[in-house]
């Protein structure tokens, strides 16, 4: 089994195009998500091509593979646009 673990997308399309890339190639069974993956965080300058729905569309389009941990970052309201779970941890 093939595992792709990717962490702190925090909102950049830009690095999110680049997963989707990352995923084409590989093609990964499992994807696991740990976490800050729409906001920045208030200390965080905006990350490159700031487009949180945007990440959002790439991530969903693989929910069937995901495994995700929620980040300090992450907030319920990541949920509603999320078509995967975040959780508080993976077992």
């Amino acid at each position: 089994m093939k595992f792709l673990v990717v962490s702190d997308i925090h909102g950049s399309s830009y690095y999110a195009k680049k997963l989707e890339s990352i995923i084409k190639k590989e093609n990964p069974d499992k994807i696991i998500l740990l976490g800050d993956l729409y906001y920045h965080g208030p200390r965080n300058p905006l990350t490159q091509e700031y487009a949180p729905k945007e990440v959002a569309t790439i991530l969903n389009s693989h929910k069937d593979r995901i495994l995700a941990v929620r980040g300090n970052c992450d907030a319920e309201v990541d949920q509603m646009i999320s078509e995967f779970e975040l959780q508080e941890s993976i077992s």
